[in-house]
């Protein structure tokens, strides 16, 4: 099958890229490379630097290479920049996906599959573990715009006959992160362990998140591409709540360092505890995450310590 894959030269895109690739599928990779990396790409692939926002440039490239598929990960995905900035977020994530998926309708294509967030959209969580019937209360635009494009994307599906997926992760972590949002201190804090640095730990480091590793999520991501299933919003992740303090420690063994971290001022209006409930994944999938928090992040140091 020929897939579509957007932001396939980002952090998640590019090794749900490498695992269709492996898995026998062509793919076209569209990315704008404002956080993507060229050199993410895998050369099997047919890529084309382009802006989900223009649409014409997009009809080009489903006009020429006609995709019977599409991954969609090309997102503004900096949290702190959608509050600074609503409409730019607004303008990539809502109106860049709208764009794609009139594309999809014109096209004739048959499958997509929409990265979501489980913990942008949830919110500050009355219960965990959150699961999707968890109410929608979003504590930022971007959160706001992801579930936005849910609703749209759910409108296709019913009016115009496409099959749809959408994914809503946890924090993912992994090889290829950029420092970016929450999940980002994985790659963030390696780093500093890797360099002598001393990482900041924004308040009392027990709140929690739910870390999920990058090759989980491609595999979830080609798994809801091949199989057969209805419309639904389903929660990638762990499963596994862990305090910041408990992946500090992971990190500091696992890179190596004696370098002790420093408490610093919490973030005001932080989320203090999540995770999601991933039982639906199962269900539906027959997904799971193989992946043990350790494992995933000694893998990751040792890409940041290539990357020297």
């Amino acid at each position: 099958m020929k897939v579509l894959v957007t932001g396939g030269a980002g952090f998640i895109g590019s090794h749900i890229t490498d695992l269709l690739i492996e898995k026998g599928h062509k793919v076209v990779v569209v990315d704008n490379l404002s956080t993507g990396k060229k050199e993410n790409v895998n050369k099997k692939a047919v890529f084309y630097k382009q802006d989900i926002c223009d649409k014409k440039g997009l009809e080009n490239i489903f006009e020429k290479e006609k995709p019977k598929a599409i991954i969609h990960q090309a997102a503004q995905a900096n949290v702190r920049k959608s509050i600074e900035d609503p409409v730019c977020d607004m303008n990539v994530n809502v109106g860049g996906s709208i764009n794609l998926f009139e594309c999809a309708k014109k096209f004739n294509v048959k499958k997509i599959v929409y990265s979501s967030s489980g913990g942008a959209i949830y919110g500050d969580p009355e219960y965990l573990p959150a699961d999707e019937k968890h109410p929608i209360k979003p504590l930022c635009p971007y959160g706001a715009a992801k579930y936005t494009v849910e609703k749209y994307l759910d409108y296709y599906c019913t009016v115009h006959g496409i099959k749809a997926v959408s994914l809503r992760y946890s924090n993912v972590y992994g090889p290829r992160q950029d420092p970016l949002g929450e999940a980002g201190v994985v790659a963030i804090f390696s780093k500093k362990f890797l360099t002598g640095e001393t990482p900041n730990i924004f308040g009392d480091g027990l709140q929690t998140r739910d870390f999920v590793f990058v090759k989980d999520v491609a595999r979830a991501n080609v798994i809801a591409l091949e199989k057969d299933v209805k419309f639904s919003a389903i929660n990638i992740g762990s499963g596994v709540e862990t305090s910041v303090n408990e992946l500090t420690e992971m990190l500091r063994k696992a890179s190596g360092s004696k370098a002790k971290p420093k408490h610093v001022k919490p973030v005001p209006g932080e989320v203090r505890r999540t995770f999601l409930k991933v039982s639906l994944a199962k269900k539906e999938l027959g997904w799971a995450p193989k992946t043990k928090l350790q494992d995933g992040l000694k893998e990751t140091v040792e890409w940041v310590k290539s990357r020297k």
